[in-house]
């Protein structure tokens, strides 16, 4: 019986994995992560991934079937591992940036020059991205994406775990492997993810807990309070995506199935399943547009004015902006490495809006720091905000923070959990501190330049100073 190869890359599940069935029904297994040490990856995103292989190694030991670990040039990698175990087949699920697919033509190039049968699946979006318009040209407004895709293609179901034959003892022996710990994905000193084990549960069996608990406690409020950071009101699923501990497919046919026993959660679950659908359409874009991640889609934003002052950057990444609702969002993704999704468009704006410092900042930041980090989605959400993307908001929406703490988080339950320091100030005045007086701000132990800062800009001012930049950007063009 011949062995496959089974290369993981950010698809740690063994649930609807399209490569690693193929490979159980062909024969035994070697299932292979590789640690590339030229991949870009961010801080948080490495605490996850330690962890997640970790589960996803634990999972396949008590089926008698090793995770192998190796770190290196994964084409050298692969050629070292057919030759001791004399693996006829190397199979993976297929990436779609363009680092990773540069890199995958490239290998099954080789190996198949050299009589190694190789097969890629798609197995981390529910249609490949390079779906097209009927012109062939790529979709640059999501809704149109989203109904040329639903109208065009059926989803297709979540395959089961496979039944995977146990190694060979003799070959287990054989195969080398690395420690997971020697990689050190881990922070050292100081532990800065000391907190993330209260807000997450990594791995395969966390993503089915979680998505469970989303879909029996949160789905049906899910329209309504979906835009409220103090409830628990999404799906938090995104790190599971990210690192491929739950499929698309098996999110998407779950929820059908929940709302179709559930006919009154109808909407919310469409409504829902319309988020999937905007990674869906990030990793299209990123397909289309390689250059997503670091330029603009709209080239006339190329000359727009940035001002990308370090300190206000710096106060920014440390929640010190003298805006509540910012600073909340700031100190959220440090202690947990994830800030919901509302806040991410205020945080977003008001860094580039009223900071005017260049959105490929905040993105680099975000992918330090996030749980969640995807390419395709930080680069097309950054430059939807900047609005420089597709489908971007327009260059004069520019959130105002004090309204948007008013009216997403109107008691200031998020801002007091985040921002303690602000505790004890009236709601009236939660999102605006410097509004309430000497006697309020004294009532509630608080002096502004002190215990919180005052505001970095005024934001009418910044809103004004921004709204210039972007008109005279646009007359240029014209």
């Amino acid at each position: 019986m011949t062995a496959t190869i089974v290369w993981f890359r950010r698809d740690l599940r063994l649930g609807d994995h399209p490569a690693l069935r193929q490979a159980a029904q062909d024969g035994k297994v070697i299932p292979l992560y590789i640690l590339d040490p030229n991949e870009t990856s961010g801080a948080a995103e490495r605490w996850w991934r330690h962890h997640s292989l970790q589960h996803l190694s634990e999972a396949l030991a008590r089926r008698q079937v090793p995770l192998l670990l190796q770190r290196g040039n994964p084409l050298q990698i692969l050629r070292e591992i057919i030759g001791t175990s004399h693996a006829t087949r190397v199979y993976w699920n297929r990436r779609y940036d363009p680092v990773g697919m540069a890199q995958d033509t490239a290998i099954k190039a080789d190996l198949r020059v050299n009589g190694i049968t190789v097969h890629s699946f798609t197995g981390d979006c529910l249609v490949e991205p390079w779906l097209h318009q009927h012109d062939d040209r790529p979709y640059k407004v999501f809704t149109a994406f989203w109904k040329g895709l639903l109208a065009r293609f059926a989803i297709s179901p979540p395959l089961p775990e496979p039944d995977l034959p146990a190694l060979p003892h003799a070959l287990m022996q054989i195969l080398p492997t690395a420690s997971l710990a020697d990689w050190q994905l881990l922070p050292q000193h100081p532990n800065w993810a000391i907190r993330f084990p209260e807000f997450w549960k990594p791995g395969e069996f966390g993503a089915q807990v979680r998505f469970n608990e989303f879909l029996k406690e949160t789905l049906d409020n899910y329209s309504s309070w979906r835009d409220f950071p103090a409830l628990d009101s999404v799906s938090r699923l995104s790190p599971h995506l990210s690192h491929g501990e739950i499929s698309p497919r098996q999110i998407w046919h779950q929820t059908r199935s929940y709302i179709q026993q559930r006919p009154s959660l109808a909407a919310p679950g469409e409504h829902f399943l319309r988020e999937l659908g905007w990674r869906e359409f990030s990793w299209h874009l990123l397909y289309h547009f390689p250059s997503l991640p670091d330029t603009p889609l709209r080239p006339e934003f190329a000359g727009f004015p940035w001002q990308s002052d370090p300190l206000f950057l710096r106060l920014w990444q440390r929640g010190q902006t003298g805006y509540p609702i910012v600073d909340a969002g700031m100190r959220e993704l440090w202690q947990s490495g994830w800030m919901h999704n509302r806040v991410r468009m205020i945080c977003a704006s008001f860094l580039i809006k009223d900071l005017l410092v260049p959105w490929q900042k905040g993105e680099a930041w975000f992918w330090d720091t996030l749980v969640d980090a995807d390419l395709a989605n930080n680069s097309a959400s950054w430059q939807w905000v900047a609005g420089s993307g597709a489908d971007a908001a327009p260059y004069f929406r520019i959130y105002n923070p004090v309204l948007q703490g008013e009216k997403f988080d109107p008691d200031g339950s998020y801002v007091r959990r985040w921002v303690p320091e602000l505790a004890a100030l009236p709601d009236r005045f939660i999102h605006q501190p410097w509004a309430g007086g000497r006697d309020i701000l004294a009532a509630a132990g608080i002096t502004l330049g002190s215990d919180y800062p005052y505001p970095i800009v005024d934001h009418q001012q910044a809103r004004q100073r921004a709204l210039g930049a972007f008109r005279n950007l646009k007359k240029k063009v014209e």
